[in-house]
């Protein structure tokens, strides 16, 4: 089998958005879905890209390539480092693909594009309950952050924030 990581392009939103639908409801929270295809094309395409994704793609025997997964990544800051960093927001292999290297093949890609961009971290967030993930993860020397916690504003509790900012600036 041939495997080849490429940057998405236009073309690919569709898929890149069945995808991110599937993932979703793997981790059981399709209906937090609100993204459309034409937000993602935006996202990675658009005027003002605020995030990049990877094609895995397969081949077997000379055979046409076939889509086999993908990573989504946009750039963090780590002002203890002073430098930019990734954080990979979506990282999938659909079941059928899975054991095949693809996501250590994604993952080792994006490690690559740090590195030659001269950031210094990879960072991601995997459910506590997402024991296949977890496990890959540590495989590849992946060090888990028990002490730090995610938050998140979203929804009515970002709007009743924002109504507390000072209108002055």
């Amino acid at each position: 089998m041939e495997l080849r990581i490429r940057d998405a392009q236009p073309e690919d939103v569709e898929l890149i958005y069945s995808w991110i639908v599937e993932l979703a409801e793997y981790e059981r929270a399709r209906e937090q879905v609100r993204a459309t295809p034409g937000m993602l094309e935006d996202a990675l395409f658009g005027p003002r890209p605020t995030a990049e994704a990877l094609i895995a793609e397969t081949a077997v025997d000379g055979a046409a390539p076939k889509p086999a997964g993908f990573a989504l990544f946009h750039l963090t800051f780590s002002t203890w480092e002073g430098r930019a960093g990734i954080w990979l927001e979506d990282l999938y292999v659909p079941a059928a693909g899975r054991r095949a290297g693809v996501g250590n093949a994604l993952i080792s890609r994006l490690a690559e594009i740090a590195l030659q961009r001269g950031y210094t971290r990879l960072q991601w967030a995997a459910l506590d309950w997402n024991t296949p993930a977890l496990d890959f993860y540590a495989k590849i020397g992946a060090a888990r952050l028990d002490d730090w916690k995610i938050h998140r504003l979203d929804g009515e509790a970002l709007a009743r924030v924002a109504e507390r900012a000072d209108p002055r600036g």
